[in-house]
């Protein structure tokens, strides 16, 4: 049974950090469930950490199986929800269109969940039902963005940092980490009319497609020594620990903004206690009032029936495929009886063509019938009537004479 474990909604950024995972550990950790479960793929983002599986240990059970693997707290059981299949189906298309977003309809849930089915695919920990419930919802994304014209209305945690960096007239800015996120937060910062964007990242060499004569690329230690110097600072690493400490920034100076995009936060919350400090974390962020959401949340609305479509399809392709074994059996013994009908003319009739007319006849209608039978298993199969026709059908089909 396909199930879901996640944190639940507005659970406080001092609590989501520790029930994180980075990606070096996804890896590890989806192999050791492996153990324990048929499916797993692990969806882990700044502002969400959800578990999707399949297999026979379900409810409480699993749950506490899961905590143990992952090594998480089990007081924090309570900031945690778990969905049975019905509602992680609903669930997970919800969540890939950005209904579930902190910042409504943001744009990178959608590549985030399609890494993590390519994680599972790679790592071979999805082949059978959750690999079809993701590309139905990465489908469902696609579309669902595609036809409600989503990108006319940008909203997303980057877009919002750079937007009130702007408003608040920064023409200075630091940009640590260059993922998904650090590299919207350039595009957008680029955009605009800033003076200087200095881009900190581990490894210099990696960044080749940057060529805005404003831009800077620099290490973690040269960023520390002019980040004082900033008008603003987006930090959207996925570093297991703290980025900037309070010993990194000097308690006199110019005032500076500082937004952490990351989960576990990059950026040490004392840093606050300097006056010249303005710090927002990746929740802060997110409440911002942005003049897009009420648009947005419009559009999204009007276009939520395009979510009920692939729930639908999916349920379908599940529906059915509980029913393979018995029409690949039909198939199989439709072959068997015609070949043996075939034969048996073979001896009765000696003219070549003759022979070759009748196969084609007994084949011909073998099939009509066959697959009619299994048209109307289909029908009888999501009307909910599949075991009586089942039955039915074996007897007709699959009986020895």
């Amino acid at each position: 049974m396909i199930q879901l474990l996640g944190i639940r909604k507005n659970t406080g950024v001092e609590i989501r950090e520790k029930l994180t995972l980075s990606p070096k550990k996804r890896k590890e950790y989806t192999k050791e469930l492996l153990q324990y479960f048929d499916e797993i793929i692990i969806l882990s983002t700044c502002n969400r950490t959800e578990i999707y599986y399949n297999g026979s240990l379900k409810g409480e059970e699993s749950l506490l199986k899961i905590f143990e693997v992952l090594n998480w707290d089990i007081d924090l059981k309570e900031n945690c929800f778990y969905l049975d299949e019905r509602d992680t189906i609903k669930h997970l298309m919800e969540v890939v269109c950005g209904f579930h977003s902190k910042i409504l309809g943001e744009d990178q849930i959608l590549g985030q969940i399609k890494e993590a089915y390519s994680l599972a695919m790679e790592i071979g920990s999805s082949n059978s039902e959750l690999q079809r419930l993701f590309q139905e919802a990465i489908t469902c994304g696609k579309k669902f963005r595609t036809e409600g014209k989503l990108y006319e209305i940008p909203v997303s945690s980057a877009s919002i940092a750079v937007s009130e960096a702007i408003k608040s007239n920064c023409k200075k800015i630091m940009v640590i980490g260059y993922g998904e996120v650090g590299s919207l937060v350039v595009k957008y910062a680029l955009s605009s009319n800033i003076e200087k964007l200095n881009l900190v990242v581990r490894t210099v060499e990696k960044v080749t497609n940057i060529y805005d004569e404003r831009v800077e690329v620099m290490t973690y230690d040269e960023g520390r020594e002019i980040i004082n110097e900033m008008d603003c600072v987006i930090s959207c690493t996925s570093a297991p620990h703290l980025i900037i400490e309070k010993r990194h920034i000097n308690e006199e100076g110019k005032d500076i903004v500082i937004f952490d995009l990351a989960m576990p936060r990059d950026v040490d919350e004392k840093i606050k206690d300097f006056s010249r400090i303005k710090l927002f974390d990746i929740d802060e962020i997110s409440s911002i009032d942005d003049e897009n959401k009420n648009l947005r949340k419009e559009r999204m609305l009007q276009y939520k029936n395009i979510i009920k479509e692939h729930i639908n399809n999916f349920c379908e392709w599940k529906n059915l495929r509980e029913v393979s074994d018995i029409i690949k059996s039909m198939k199989k013994n439709s072959s068997k009886v015609i070949n043996e009908r075939q034969k048996t003319f073979e001896h009765k009739c000696h003219d070549k063509k003759d022979i070759e007319i009748a196969e084609i006849l007994i084949k011909s209608t073998s099939d009509y019938y066959v697959n009619r039978a299994i048209e109307v298993l289909k029908e009888e199969q999501l009307k909910g009537h599949g075991k009586e026709c089942i039955k039915i059908l074996e007897k007709i089909f699959l009986k020895e004479v």
